[in-house]
Order: C-alpha cells, then sequence, then structure tokens
C-alpha cells in the first residue's frame, strides 16, 4: 500500500534574497501573490483578485529580477495600471506562452492558465510519472500528464460551494448549506442530506477518476490541490499528494523556463 503524502512547507530560511520571481496568479475568487528564490518558496500572500492593494509593498521588501502574471478574470483598470508600473518585466501568460511539457489540447485559447500551471508544477516534481492532478477549487478540474511529459488535457465538474448554491438556487425550498455542521453518512434531514450529498458526492467522484486511471496507467501518481478541504476515505488517501502550492510553483516553473532558467 502506497503512503499518503503531504507536503507541508516551510518558507526558505531566512538570508538575504536576491533575483527573487513575482508569481501573481489571479482566480475567480482571489489573487495570491508569491516570492520564489530559484525553486523554493519563499511568501506567500492572498489578495482581492479587485485590488492587488499591497503589491507595491510586497515588491519593496524583495529585490525582484522578473514575473509572471495568469488570470483567470478581466483586470480592472486600476490593477492594470499597478502591474504597468512595477519596475521589471512581466511574463503575462496566455496559450502562446512557452510551456516545458508537450499541450496536447487542441484548443489552448481555452484553456484556463491555472489547469496548466497546476500540471506543470505536478511534472517538474515528478518527471517520467504518469500524473493525474485534481484541482478543488471554484471548479474541480481533472488534468493528465504521461512519463513523456504529454498534457492530454483534463475534465471541469462543479466545486463544492457551487454545488451548494446550485441546490439553493435551483430548486423552491432546499435551504443553502455549507460545510459546517454535522456530517453523516446518511442525511437525517435536509440540512445533512444536503451535506452529506455534496461532500460524499465530491469524494465519489473523485476515487472513480482515481481508480478508473489507476486500470490505465498502475503506477499513477495522484496530486490534490485547490482551496477545498475535505476528508477521504483511506483507500483514496493512500495515493494522494496534497500539494496547496502546486499551482504556484507551476507559474514560477514557466517564467524560469521562458526565461533561460531550465
Amino acid at each position: 500500500m502506497l503512503q499518503l503524502f503531504f507536503f507541508y512547507f516551510t518558507f526558505a530560511p531566512a538570508k538575504e534574497p536576491k533575483d527573487l520571481n513575482l508569481i501573481i496568479d489571479i482566480g475567480n475568487t482571489k489573487a495570491k501573490i508569491a516570492f520564489f528564490d530559484g525553486g523554493e518558496i519563499v511568501d506567500v500572500v492572498a489578495e482581492s483578485n479587485q485590488s492587488l492593494g499591497c503589491l507595491k509593498a510586497l515588491c519593496s521588501q524583495y529585490p525582484v529580477e522578473q514575473g509572471i502574471v495568469a488570470t483567470v478574470i478581466d483586470l480592472n483598470e486600476k490593477v492594470l495600471a499597478d502591474l504597468a508600473a512595477l519596475p521589471f518585466p512581466l511574463l503575462w501568460l496566455n496559450h502562446q506562452t512557452p510551456l516545458p511539457v508537450v499541450n496536447l489540447y487542441e484548443t489552448p485559447e481555452t484553456l484556463g492558465y491555472d489547469r496548466m500551471a497546476a500540471v506543470v508544477g505536478a511534472n517538474e516534481q515528478f518527471p517520467h510519472r504518469d500524473i493525474l492532478v485534481i484541482d478543488a477549487g471554484t471548479c474541480i478540474t481533472y488534468e493528465f500528464i504521461d512519463s513523456k511529459g504529454q498534457y492530454h488535457g483534463g475534465n471541469i465538474s462543479p466545486g463544492m460551494q457551487m454545488r451548494f448554491k446550485a441546490l439553493h438556487q435551483f430548486t423552491g425550498r432546499l435551504p443553502l448549506v455549507d460545510t459546517n455542521g454535522r456530517k453523516l453518512p446518511m442525511g437525517r434531514d435536509t440540512e445533512t442530506a444536503i451535506r452529506a450529498g455534496v461532500m460524499k458526492g465530491m469524494e465519489y467522484e473523485i476515487s472513480g477518476y482515481i481508480e478508473s486511471m489507476k486500470h490505465k496507467y498502475p503506477e499513477l501518481l495522484v496530486f490534490l490541490t485547490g482551496g477545498d478541504d475535505f476528508s477521504f476515505d483511506s483507500s483514496v488517501k493512500s495515493i494522494i499528494f496534497a500539494d496547496r502550492f502546486l499551482v504556484l510553483k507551476g507559474l514560477n516553473r514557466i517564467l524560469n523556463y521562458n526565461n533561460g532558467r531550465i
């Protein structure tokens, strides 16, 4: 039986950093601003995806040489102006950006940057391995990259909060429920029925993907990332690497790849 691996991070030890990379990951609900010294994370800050208000102050603390911006939303004029004012070059990730993996997706212009970045981050840590990357955030995405470094594509399904909200918004009487409260194998009332249905449904969905992929790729590695936390049964736990900074690591890898730091 394989062991469950959780990557616990302690940021780089206190030293005088130089030539840092700035990584700006702007998602559907928030933005993450990270600083990397080579491949090591120095600092990560969560920020509103509508302001990046702390960016100037953060950049004054660190000697940044280059940066990358990846966004899934349209940025407002204030954010664009703040980014343009930074005194170092920025790489804006898009479908034409060279990648350190082979992208077999048929419509790369529609591929969310976070999906590709997560795959790149996993592949960097375990090259020459078949990998399934599961990102449980606003949506749940399933991405597959093979041992030859070829990204084959993936699937998208509703995330946890989207499922809770859909049950409330598309019905006449079901309440809006969240993860807080009793968690039962089978619901004893409407609230626990919704909570168990959503959370167990996600668990079974993820378990199904893993089991199906492992039939075809017996040595499959599985990475779990994203903002949603939920439990798994022991059989699923045994084959999952949990890395909440996987997208940031992938963006850092893409930036280095494009600037000759292979």
